[in-house]
């Protein structure tokens, strides 16, 4: 097994739960995006959100070269927008990453989206199995591996969502 399948398929189910997050709840998308000069229409990112889920979906039960292409590309216009929102000094309170969610644009949020581009781009090169055929190879019966998925993708959505806010608090406090 490829030893970016963990990472992969973290990647792989953030992005899906944030196209779902997008689909459900654009708003916030749609203003980040036209923050930046691009179209922000909320059907566009309805639609767009709904692409990322099941790009993610795919990624996941496939484990194979397209899903990963599909995912690394995903993550590569991700840190694209953020770093140009970055660049521009645009005054947005989030990218709308997860819908709702204060998602403020930040480094580590660049960081994390070439890292999961680099994990995708990984499996694109020595694909790995779906979720189903790995889990199926792992000893008893895949449950560490299936909590390890699900704790490493909650602790991306810390880092992406908490870790910035955490970080502009401290910066606020040592100027303070």
């Amino acid at each position: 097994m490829n030893a970016a399948a963990g990472p992969f398929m973290i990647a792989a189910t953030l992005l899906g739960l944030a196209g779902a997050f997008k689909a459900a709840s654009p708003r916030d998308t749609a203003n980040a995006l036209r923050g930046v000069g691009l179209p922000g229409a909320p059907w566009l990112v309805r639609a767009g959100g709904a692409f990322e889920a099941a790009v993610g979906a795919y990624a996941i039960v496939e484990g194979d070269r397209l899903g990963a292409a599909l995912v690394a590309v995903s993550y590569f216009l991700f840190a694209g927008f953020v770093a140009i929102a970055l660049g521009r000094g645009v005054p947005i309170a989030t990218c709308g990453c997860f819908g709702k969610a204060d998602t403020p644009p930040s480094l580590v949020h660049v960081g994390f989206d070439l890292a999961a581009a680099g994990a995708a781009i990984a499996v694109v090169v020595d694909p790995t199995a779906g979720m189903a055929d790995t889990v199926a190879d792992q000893p008893l019966a895949g449950v560490p591996y299936v909590l390890l998925v699900i704790t490493g993708t909650f602790l991306a959505f810390l880092a992406l969502t908490a870790l910035p806010r955490t970080l502009a608090l401290v910066r606020e406090a040592r100027t303070a």
